[in-house]
């Protein structure tokens, strides 16, 4: 946890831009895995995080912002949970450190809520993302848990989108902290990979390393040989010469705080040539993306060019031809880069995705409707203290070839049978995590190396 003054000038902040009414923050129970008593590791929810800090299930938020009040619900542990799990700090200790004054049991939160509808008072609450809090606002509200997200305060959604995405200092250091530990995962798959290990066998050890900080994994591996699956989850695959080894891996913090870091590397000590020059088109699309980038300017800007660059390489490379904007604008290059140059990070890898990216990542402008271009997270006007990935990659996926090829789709921009010889080629993405400062980007953490001749080093020392 932060000192109780940051929890209590964020709070603070809230009730400045809100005013009035009441503002609900569920925050997690428990899951189980199979049985009541074994549940799955607890993750609590991000947002309760960040107006409290307290890290423990079966806690609840309510902010009285007409009264200037905060109250933390939650109860106190029964001897059965004591005697099984330990005694956790009292509801009472929890509140302090996160500057509350006012504790009740949860019994106490369904009377304030009715006593306030009952009095024609808003209530605010997040749109709900856990089964087990839809649940506690039907029974709160009465509200169905299809008309929940609909219902959700989009003023309390945007007033937490625009306090979360402009990290303080303590936040970009903790971020700092889990990147600094998700390049030793990486720097540890570099030099173990080699033809006939198992992919599963470089996901136990950057675990470990996770796990070994205090920490924890940010989110779910993507290791693989088939990196033209862009969230692949498997990890059977035995790694084979010539492949290319595609990680995604972050860690994070204690406090919940996220690295996002991800690297292409071959399985033998050396690039192929074919592997290195599609490398090479990708590192430019990376550094003249995070070039163009400063407050003011727009993140879909920063993606485009990124864009722009790796369709200037693969015409050099044969596959592309046409005019590069023209082939841009109309969504060509999807065929090699389907998705986003990069999304905010913080409390989690794809930071407030749960509130929706209408109010985080778009300032509430629809999301545009181009293949490839959809599924661009971040899209705004950007400003000092935003903490985001940045993350080109090329895919040769033989199905998404294959339909393209068969509908006749640019022709003008695609040289189909030149793609052929790629059909096994895999994938490439290279990811790192940048703060935006006054002049520019920092890419945050201690350097992992790049340039293939730097990789080879380290490959050339498993």
């Amino acid at each position: 946890m932060f000192a109780p003054e940051i929890y209590e000038t964020r709070r603070q902040r809230l009730q400045e831009q809100l005013r009035t009414g009441l503002a609900l923050f569920l925050g997690n129970d428990e899951i189980p895995l199979n049985t009541p008593g074994l549940p799955h590791a607890f993750r609590q929810d991000s947002t309760f995080l960040y107006l409290t800090g307290v890290d423990h299930p079966g806690y609840s938020l309510l902010m009285d912002l007409d009264a200037g009040t905060t109250t933390l619900f939650a109860d106190e542990p029964s001897l059965d949970a004591i005697i099984w799990t330990g005694a956790p700090a009292s509801p009472a200790e929890q509140a302090w450190k996160a500057g509350i004054a006012q504790v009740a049991p949860l019994s106490k939160l369904t009377d304030r809520l009715q006593r306030a509808q009952a009095q024609g008072r808003t209530v605010r609450f997040l749109p709900p993302y856990r089964p087990e809090n839809k649940l506690k606002l039907l029974l709160l509200f009465g509200l169905h848990p299809e008309h929940q997200t609909l219902s959700a305060s989009t003023d309390l959604v945007r007033a937490i989108a625009e306090q979360r995405i402009r990290k303080s200092p303590e936040e970009v250091a903790e971020i700092e902290r889990a990147v600094d530990v998700s390049v030793d995962m990486h720097l540890a798959a570099m030099r173990m990979a080699r033809p006939g290990l198992l992919e599963s066998e470089i996901v136990a050890r950057v675990t470990e390393i996770a796990l070994a900080s205090g920490g924890d994994l940010c989110h779910p591996l993507v290791a693989t040989t088939h990196g033209e699956v862009i969230r692949n989850r498997c990890h059977g695959v035995v790694l084979e010469n010539n492949r290319l080894f595609l990680l995604q891996a972050g860690a994070e913090t204690q406090a919940r705080y996220a690295g996002d870091v991800t690297s292409t590397f071959p399985v033998n000590r050396t690039f192929s040539s074919r592997q290195k020059e599609v490398y090479q088109v990708v590192m430019n699309a990376l550094a003249e993306a995070a070039a163009i980038l400063r407050p003011g300017t727009w993140f879909q800007d920063a993606h485009l060019k990124a864009c722009k660059v790796l369709v200037e390489g693969l015409k050099a490379l044969g596959l592309m031809k046409g005019d590069v904007d023209a082939a841009v604008a109309q969504g060509a290059h999807a065929l090699f880069f389907p998705h986003g140059l990069g999304h905010p990070l913080g409390l989690d890898a794809h930071d407030m995705e749960d509130l929706g990216d209408a109010w985080v990542g778009h300032e509430g402008r629809p999301r545009s409707t181009q293949f490839g271009l959809h599924a661009l997270a971040l899209a705004r006007e950007m400003a000092p203290g935003f903490v985001f990935t940045l993350e080109p990659g090329l895919y040769f996926i033989p199905e998404l070839m294959d339909r393209w090829q068969a509908e006749k789709k640019f022709p003008a921009f695609i040289d189909y049978p030149r793609l052929e010889p790629y059909r096994t080629f895999g994938g490439i993405r290279i990811g790192e995590t940048h703060v935006l400062q006054d002049h520019g980007t920092r890419r945050l953490g201690k350097p992992l190396p790049r340039i293939p001749a730097e990789i080879e080093v380290v490959r050339g020392r498993s």
